[in-house]
């Protein structure tokens, strides 16, 4: 990794406004009772540090853990299961999520600044090398792609927890481990196909844009979702 406070600074940018732009969209789906900045900030903020917990967690799977799929799994799991803890961070005995509709925010606020951290550390090779285009491409592609990922799988955790809201103990925590579930299996299946698509090199955009294409698909059924949870309020 380098040391140039300027390459750190860009890829820092290059990171985080791809994540500042979803954030502003999925908090635009909610315009009557916005969150409050500062706790949106705080839970971003977090959501950036998770990825230093997460990191030495994905290393261990990696090298105790010889099965590739189950690597994926683990991987989106430790992801999952940690920007929804820094969510709770903020939120726990606390009366911001008051709404089932805050529950979504919060938690892609969390997987956006999560995305953040993480799409800047990925930018940090091409940049240090001049590889500026190489760079850019990497940035779009994961504004698409990976960021969007990291924003819908928490958002269908919150999803989860908004519809049970009004639901008994039991339901909430059933509703709460079925979102984890569905998170990280959207999660494992986005990054299983990605990795496919690197290793074939032939047909490799068409393979992009058809993994693309899935995601923008359940984006569209979260935004449906979204308005349900919307009128629960």
């Amino acid at each position: 990794m380098t040391n140039d406070p300027r390459i750190l600074v860009l890829a820092f940018i290059g990171g985080t406004i791809p994540s500042l732009l979803w954030l502003w969209f999925w908090t635009k789906e909610e315009e009557k009772k916005p969150e409050p900045k500062g706790i949106l900030t705080a839970v971003f903020i977090l959501g950036m540090l998770a990825v230093i917990f997460v990191l030495p967690i994905e290393k261990f799977i990696q090298s105790n853990v010889a099965s590739p799929e189950l690597q994926f799994i683990l991987w989106a799991s430790a992801e999952e299961v940690i920007k929804y803890l820094a969510v709770m961070i903020v939120l726990f005995r606390t009366s911001y999520a008051s709404a089932p509709i805050d529950w979504p925010i919060y938690l892609i606020a969390a997987a956006v600044g999560f995305a953040a951290l993480e799409n800047a550390l990925f930018l940090i090779k091409p940049l240090s090398i001049g590889a500026t285009t190489v760079g850019l491409l990497t940035g779009q592609l994961r504004f698409l792609g990976a960021t969007l990922l990291h924003a819908v799988a928490s958002g269908i955790v919150g999803v989860a927890i908004g519809l049970s809201m009004r639901m008994r103990v039991f339901k909430r925590k059933f509703y709460l481990l079925a979102g984890l579930i569905l998170a990280t299996t959207l999660h494992s299946v986005f990054n299983f196909f990605i990795i496919q698509t690197n290793r074939n090199t032939e047909g490799y955009f068409l393979e992009v844009l058809k993994v693309f294409s899935f995601l923008w698909v359940v984006t569209i059924i979260l935004m449906l979702l979204f308005e349900k949870v919307r009128r629960m309020n």
